[in-house]
């Protein structure tokens, strides 16, 4: 029997997790390093995925499949498209400058009137999420999947509801009391969605027989599988329901916001650059390849949908005080361009949405952990409290700037390629919908410039006059973010060589080619 590679990069972080989590109260930086250990050896197994995984070959490869519950039928299947690959090591990549990055967000306050922070649990929750995340990746079981498209939800529920952002201006007891009611609010949401989903998981075995991703497929493509459409219909908008709520797509978004505010900056970055992308992952993989024809019938809506997301998310970013909900706003707009991209139906518009996950991880990941490294050291979210940083620390004004001009889609940086495909993939079949998704380029220039003022340029100051600049540490985690940025804006090419084959796939599934353009004949 090979090596199975997969499992191991799912298990090895959540065997982390259990000794991270056991280690002495006393041992805190023991905790620290062997979290930080475990995130790069599994980043060292991501990148043997990576190299294994050949673009050319069969749609899934590193396959797994063992029997898992016989009465059910569900089996313990495991597999990986080029999406998957490039998702895993995005994952990968982000958790060792996580980890870094929150190296001091649990340790104890030393404050009498408030608890301690276990600092081993905050490393071991968030070692257990990138275990849940990357098999959820690898799943070919739709049952197997979802049993981790829900219970990644109870780490992160305690990472927002314990560990939330010290920053705050009303005290302790008014903090716990968001963080609680941001950590309800995330769970209740997913778990809403999860349950709706679970309904559709057991219709989809009703009609099916088994739990199989590929057989279904397979047995819906040959045509020996004949589902009728208001079942596939209804199994469709079960699945895409739980996955618009992790995406988040509008108007199911509302809990992202309140999730982001109340968490410490790693942990911002966790939902936003690595768990919110299982939705759209998941759109990909299980709406558009199970239930083909009901993606065709609902892609006006959900086209709508993201549309709206992106001018409503870009225009409420304009309007935000708190640096946090600012980018989370700037979130919901970009995920709306993801979506967009997926449900548009052509190659360029599913590339450039793969491409974006992976690109809005990174200049997500730049952005906020930067801008926490700043809220640290003023104490405060708000915008106003800022003022003249970029004259006391050059650098961290810097890479903020970097991060900015990443996030509103500067050419040079990676997010740019990706957005101008999913917008020339739209426009190729939708151009009303692409001409009016251009106005969201707009508002983020806008947004992003208006922060950059605001908190770097003009006087300084006198709360900011003492600011130090980046320390070593966090310049390590920062200036990788920022070469990724630049190469892939620089060349993509890495990156679009393994998802193009899978895209290719996809949209075969679905039965759609891309529209040929309409050149008028040369006279």
């Amino acid at each position: 029997m090979s090596f199975p590679l997969l499992t191991a990069t799912a298990v090895l972080p959540a065997l982390g997790a259990v000794a991270t989590a056991a280690v002495p109260a006393a041992r805190r930086t023991a905790a620290k390093w062997l979290a930080l250990i475990v995130s790069l050896a599994t980043l060292a197994l991501a990148v043997t995925v990576l190299v294994r995984f050949d673009p050319g070959g069969s749609r899934y490869q590193l396959t797994e499949s063992h029997a898992w519950i016989k009465d059910f039928g569900v089996r313990y299947e495991l597999g990986v498209d080029g999406i998957a690959v490039a998702l895993i090591a995005l994952t990968a990549v982000l958790m060792p400058f996580i980890i870094l990055a929150g190296w001091h967000d649990a340790d104890p306050l030393e404050t009498g009137s408030r608890r301690w922070r276990p600092t081993q649990g905050f490393f071991a929750l968030i070692l257990a999420v990138e275990a849940m995340v990357i098999i959820s990746f690898e799943a070919t079981d739709v049952f197997l999947f979802y049993i981790f498209f829900e219970a990644m939800l109870i780490p992160m529920y305690f990472l927002i509801g314990g560990f939330g952002d010290r920053a705050h201006a009303h005290g302790e007891e008014t903090a716990a009391t968001q963080r609680s009611y941001a950590a309800v609010k995330f769970l209740l949401y997913n778990l809403v969605g999860g349950l709706i989903m679970l309904a559709a998981v057991i219709g989809l075995y009703v009609v099916a027989g088994n739990f199989s991703l590929q057989e279904i497929a397979q047995a819906r493509a040959s045509g020996s599988l004949h589902m009728a459409t208001s079942t596939e219909r209804w199994l469709f908008l079960g699945f895409f329901f739980a996955f618009a709520v992790k995406a988040p797509l509008w108007p199911l978004h509302t809990w992202l916001p309140n999730a982001m505010q109340e968490s410490t900056a790693p942990v911002a970055v966790l939902i936003t650059a690595v768990v919110d992308k299982v939705g759209t992952f998941a759109m990909l993989r299980f709406c558009l390849q199970l239930f083909p024809e009901a993606s065709k019938w609902a892609t006006p809506v959900i086209l709508v949908l993201a549309l709206i997301s992106i001018v409503y998310g870009a225009l409420l970013a304009v309007g935000q005080r708190d640096i946090k909900r600012l980018v989370a706003y700037a979130s919901i707009s970009h995920f709306g361009f993801i979506v967009m991209g997926i449900f548009a139906m052509t190659s360029q518009g599913q590339s450039g949405a793969t491409l974006y996950m992976v690109n809005h991880g990174i200049s997500t990941a730049a952005l906020m952990l930067v801008a926490g490294f700043l809220i640290s050291r003023r104490g405060s979210r708000l915008i106003a409290d800022y003022g003249g940083v970029q004259k006391v620390a050059p650098v961290l004004a810097g890479t903020f700037l970097i991060g900015g001009l990443a996030t509103l889609s500067l050419p040079g940086l990676a997010p740019f390629v990706s957005e101008f495909l999913v917008l020339v993939g739209t426009f190729a079949r939708y151009p009303a919908i692409g001409v009016i998704a251009t106005f969201g380029i707009v508002l983020a220039a806008l947004y992003t410039l208006v922060l950059y003022q605001r908190t770097m340029t003009g006087p300084v100051k006198p709360e900011v006059s003492a600011m130090p600049d980046l320390r070593a540490r966090e310049l390590v985690v920062v200036a990788p973010l920022i070469v990724l940025l630049i190469f892939l804006g620089v060349y993509p090419k890495p990156v679009t060589d393994i998802v193009n084959p899978a895209v290719k796939q996809t949209m075969s599934d679905v039965h759609k080619k891309d529209p040929k353009p309409e050149v008028e004949a040369a006279k």
